[in-house]
Formats: C-alpha cells, sequence, structure tokens
C-alpha cells in the first residue's frame, strides 16, 4: 500500500502539500540531500522513494541495521558507475542512518560533498545527538509529523478498497473485507499515528475474523473490535524510554505541574507510567518539581514528593501510582514560586565570576581562645539574645555589598516569608536610627556552667557498664 505518486502520499502537508518545500523542490528536477526525521510510520522511506522516482534518479537502499562500510562503498561505487556510464542520478537512502557508527558516517562525506548520490536519511532519534555534524551539515533536516487519525483513517480505507494492492483483491480473503464503525474508529485511535501499525493490526484481525468465518450479509470478512483488540494485544504508544518519546513526555509533564494544570499532568503521569517509564524517574522529576517550581511558596509540596518517592520504595507498582497521583496533583495545584531556586543560581553566578571570598572574621570559628587576639570570632552578635531574634550584623563578604539574592513572590506562604523579611529590615532601620537593638525581654531557661556538656561522656560510661553486665550475665 506504499503511495505511487506524491498525490497519494498521506500526512505531512507541511513538506509535499501543494506549496509544501519538498514538492516544489522536486518539481524544478533539484533533489539536494537530506535527513528525515520522524517517527515510525510516517512515511519516512515511502517519501524517499517518491522523491527518487520524481527527479528521474535509481533509488538504491541500506539499512544500517544491516549494511557496514563494505556495503556503503559498493553502493556508492555502482552509483558513480551509474552517474559515469548512463548519466543517471543515483539517491541512496538508508534507513536508521542514525544506527552507523562515526566511521560508517565519515565514509559517505566525500560522495555527499561531490554529487556522486544525494543522500537520504531516515531516522527515528534525534539527529542533532545521533548524526556526526560533518555529515549533518551537509544534509537538510525535515521532520515529519506523526500521522492524525483522520490520515491513518485514509490508509485503512485504502487498503480495504484496494483490488490491485489491498485486501479488496487477490491479497484479501474471497469476498473482500467490511470493516464495522467501532472496529474502524478503535483501529484509528490505537495506531498512535503509524500507519504501518495501523496496517499491521488490520492484517492481523481479518487472519483473525476469517479463521472463525465472521461475515456481513454480503460475504465479506468483517472483523469485530474484539478482533481488533486481539490483534493489537495492547495500544500502540508512541513512545521510546531512550529517545525523544521519553524527553518530549516528561517535559510535557513538568510543564504541565508549573503550568498548574493537574488534569494535563496526570495524563502525562499516566503516559509515562503505561509506556513502562522508570517510575523511580518519575519520582525523581517530581521532588525536583516540589523544589524548582513550588518552592516556598508551599514548602509541605517537597515533603509530599519525597513521601510519594518514599512510598514507591516501600510498596512499588501498581499500588504506588495513587502516591505519583497525589503528588503530581498536589504539585500541579500548589502556589508556585522559583526563587529559592534562581537566589541559589544568582550566588552561583557570584562564585563562578569571584570565586569564594574570605569569611567575614566576626563569623570565623574560633576554635582557639588564642585566635581571638587574631580578631577570629571577635563582634558576632547571638541574634537569640536580641528581639525578635535578629540583630543586623554583617553575613556577607564586604566586597560584595547589600547584595540580594533571595526575593521572595507573593504566592501562598512565600508571601509570610516577604512580610516576615519586610518586618525584620523595618526593626533593623529603626535600630539603626536608634543607634541599639532592643533586646529580648523574653526570659530564657537557667543554664548550669558547662551547660551539661558532660551528658554524653555519663551516657557513653552508662553504656559502657550496662555492655558489660549483659556479657557477665551470659558467662554465667
Amino acid at each position: 500500500m506504499r503511495p505511487r505518486t506524491l498525490d497519494e502520499f498521506v500526512g505531512q502537508e507541511h513538506l509535499v502539500g501543494e506549496r509544501g518545500p519538498l514538492r516544489r523542490s522536486v518539481a524544478r528536477g533539484h533533489l539536494t540531500s537530506l535527513l528525515l526525521w520522524g517517527p515510525p510510520g510516517t512515511g519516512k522511506t515511502s517519501l524517499a522513494r517518491l522523491l527518487a522516482a520524481e527527479i528521474g534518479a535509481d533509488f538504491a537502499t541500506l539499512s544500517a541495521v544491516m549494511s557496514g562500510v563494505a556495503e556503503v562503498r559498493a553502493a556508492l561505487a555502482e552509483a558513480q558507475e551509474r552517474l559515469t556510464l548512463n548519466g543517471q542520478r543515483t539517491v541512496l537512502f538508508i534507513d536508521e542512518i542514525h544506527r552507523f557508527n562515526k566511521s560508517q558516517q565519515d565514509a559517505l562525506l566525500p560522495h555527499v560533498e561531490d554529487g556522486t548520490v544525494t543522500l537520504i536519511g531516515a531516522t527515528t532519534e534525534n539527529p542533532y545527538f545521533e548524526v556526526n555534524s560533518a555529515l549533518l551539515s551537509r544534509l537538510r533536516v525535515w521532520r515529519l509529523e506523526p500521522l492524525t487519525d483522520d490520515d491513518v483513517g485514509i490508509v485503512v480505507r485504502r487498503s480495504l478498497a484496494d483490488a490491485e494492492r489491498g485486501l479488496a483483491g487477490s491479497l484479501g480473503p474471497e469476498g473482500g473485507v467490511a470493516l464495522p464503525d467501532d472496529a474502524f474508529e478503535h483501529l484509528v485511535s490505537i495506531a498512535g499515528g503509524d500507519a504501518r501499525s495501523a496496517l499491521n493490526v488490520l492484517e492481523g484481525a481479518v487472519a483473525l475474523a476469517e479463521s472463525e468465518s465472521i461475515r456481513d450479509a454480503d460475504g465479506r470478512v468483517a472483523p469485530r473490535l474484539a478482533d481488533i483488540e486481539a490483534a493489537a494485544q495492547q495500544r500502540v504508544l508512541a513512545y521510546d524510554r531512550a529517545g525523544d518519546g521519553h524527553y518530549d513526555t516528561v517535559s510535557a509533564f513538568i510543564k504541565s505541574l508549573r503550568g498548574n494544570d493537574p488534569d494535563a499532568a496526570v495524563y502525562w503521569l499516566a503516559a509515562m507510567i503505561a509506556a513502562g517509564e522508570d517510575p523511580k524517574f518519575i519520582a525523581r522529576r517530581l521532588i525536583i518539581s516540589a523544589s524548582e517550581d513550588v518552592g516556598n511558596a508551599d514548602p509541605r509540596a517537597l515533603q509530599v514528593a519525597v513521601a510519594a518517592g518514599q512510598a514507591l520504595d516501600w510498596i512499588g507498582l501498581p499500588e504506588a501510582q495513587y502516591a505519583l497521583a497525589q503528588a503530581t496533583t498536589y504539585i500541579a495545584t500548589a502556589p508556585k514560586s522559583n526563587r529559592a531556586g534562581q537566589a541559589y543560581f544568582a550566588a552561583a553566578g557570584d562564585i563562578d565570576a569571584r570565586g569564594a571570598l574570605p569569611v567575614p572574621l566576626h563569623l570565623r570559628n574560633a576554635a582557639h581562645p588564642r585566635m581571638k587576639h587574631h580578631g577570629i570570632g571577635v563582634g558576632y552578635r547571638y541574634p537569640h539574645d536580641f528581639e525578635g531574634a535578629d540583630v543586623e550584623q554583617r553575613y556577607l563578604p564586604d566586597e560584595l555589598g547589600e547584595r540580594r539574592y533571595y526575593l521572595p513572590t507573593d504566592q501562598g506562604y512565600e508571601s509570610t516569608i516577604a512580610e516576615r523579611m519586610t518586618r525584620r529590615a523595618a526593626a533593623r532601620e529603626a535600630a539603626r536610627a536608634t543607634g541599639q537593638t532592643p533586646r529580648s525581654r523574653i526570659p530564657g531557661p537557667e543554664i548550669r556552667p558547662g551547660g551539661g556538656s558532660g551528658i554524653l561522656r555519663t551516657r557513653e560510661d552508662n553504656r559502657r557498664r550496662l555492655a558489660d553486665d549483659e556479657k557477665r550475665d551470659a558467662a554465667e
């Protein structure tokens, strides 16, 4: 059922539609080397064949899974001979080109450069990561999109009606095939934009229905919804844990959390679970989002996310789906602030630019009394001794001046933090005006000299005595 002309080609209107750049290019008899990047079943191989036919070029094909440098060189030699003897151009199509290693890709470079072949590569992986830069610079990358349900429906209907290449003729069962509406809609739905998958499932369903002699009133084999489900076994998920499906889906998940859309976030969570994504990866993303996007606007979000991760460790799937869903909806509906992370990276930027500046003397630890003779630890004021457990003193290095990193928003609990910081700033301003900071008026408990520093020593003595008693009792 491959399309025989560009007019039969289904989908990719942005490339081969009436004003599509590829259609207009081949209409002028011109085709440059290119790379077709898109998910399975979207027509990459078919499109390459059609483009070669449109410019009258010979079509040679290799699979990067099965071919090595020797096969590549042989195909290039044939293309050179064809060009020299007959003046005919060759389109060399390499499927799954990302599977070629660097040396195999490098072998193509001079022949693409001098026009021996017009190279068309096809890949389901991101070529900007999988194809080396030297080869990529000589190719124009075109992105193919998954087929829409309408596109897949057109392909399925053609396969049912075509007597030469489809199921209505000798390739199909006697009498042809009729697909009921519910079975048709389910087939199109589960295909996930993959025409090849839809045709494979259809073939399997027809075989099942024919084996049970399921026919309509006109004698046509009529696969039921149950036959489509049995042939498919499970919904085809356009998801690759190592490729773009993984990164695109988790990107949608994270952005839905950040964008306060719990419905979308739960949808993408379910998509990742169904596709076999590592649930620990999902839990890690929830924990990151709780700090990165919610932050101090709702500090409980981090607790909920961490608890979901711990629940996953304790009970695993499928039960941990509840915990992951709870954390997902909590984070998606929580007030948002990224100011904690911004504060950190602003400070990290200063560290990158200036290095870690010296700690002010009054903040340093005077581990020995004589260190105070050098000004170390001198002048530090203990905040708890003052009203509001706060006293103005310098904590940043002098070189940074009055640099501020954390600027809370008015979202959720962070508004409380902002109010608290404002009150402290006002109290410090008042203290500067009067020249003194009021001491705390709330008395603390009396602490004896030594402050209980011997309690740990007493504890260890008692533990040692108890261990000796246990050994003695065991010996008796």
